[in-house]
């Protein structure tokens, strides 16, 4: 019998259970930086330095946090149903809790790229600094997607989302887009459950809307499936 698939749309709010900051704050700043200064090719483009010291900092803050039981609890559920995660964060805390098929929207901290070239992806785990290039000397910047720029993974998440059984969106505010649109790819007899303590329920029926913490609403969800 084919195993029920389950599609999730993670966003900050399952990683602010670690201890990661979620994306921006009530007065707009992230970590005290304008989010135009260091998430957009103009910033980067400005002052190059600032933009590569803001995430060599994040990127070193991913030793310091570790996955929670939402992050478990979503792994453990692929020995009962197949589990595909879309991600909107750009941290590894997913596939180190286990989950073996993370798509990444958003990019992915602990990678580079060569700034010509949006597909040549390398495996970074260390600073990144000026004068760090790819083997033609071009500068290397981080595997991130910056506000202006097209969401490369967007396509593979939309035929990911067309093949649902269940769909969950945990943890975001559903305001980002193109990744909020995913939820108008689920087939119509896809179920839909969300998980969030601030999204109103106008997505689906009262019974499968868990305004809860990530983990909390992981644990109800996981008695309703398994």
């Amino acid at each position: 019998m084919k195993k029920k698939k389950l599609v999730v749309l993670s966003g900050a709010g399952i990683s602010a259970e670690s201890g990661i900051q979620t994306f921006r704050d009530s007065d707009g700043l992230w970590e005290n930086h304008r989010v135009e200064d260091v998430a957009s090719p103009e910033g980067f483009a400005r002052n190059p330095k600032m933009v590569l010291d803001f995430y060599n900092l994040r990127r070193r803050q991913l030793n310091d946090v570790f996955p929670n039981d939402a992050h478990k609890i979503l792994a453990d559920l692929e020995k009962k149903i197949d589990v595909f995660i879309i991600t909107q964060n750009v941290d590894d805390l997913h596939e180190r809790a286990g989950s073996s098929n993370v798509l990444h929207l958003h990019g992915e901290l602990k990678k580079a790229r060569p700034v010509n070239d949006e597909h040549k992806i390398i495996n970074w785990e260390t600073d990144l600094n000026i004068g760090d290039t790819d083997e033609n000397g071009v500068q290397l910047r981080p595997h991130i997607v910056w506000f202006g720029e097209s969401v490369p993974e967007m396509e593979n998440a939309a035929k990911i989302a067309s093949d649902a059984d269940i769909f969950l969106v945990i943890g975001t505010s559903m305001q980002v887009y193109p990744a909020a649109s995913l939820i108008h790819y689920i087939p119509e007899n896809c179920e839909l459950f969300i998980i969030d303590p601030h999204l109103p329920n106008s997505y689906t029926k009262s019974e499968n809307c868990f305004q809860t913490s990530a983990t909390e609403g992981m644990k109800l969800l996981k008695r309703r499936l398994v």
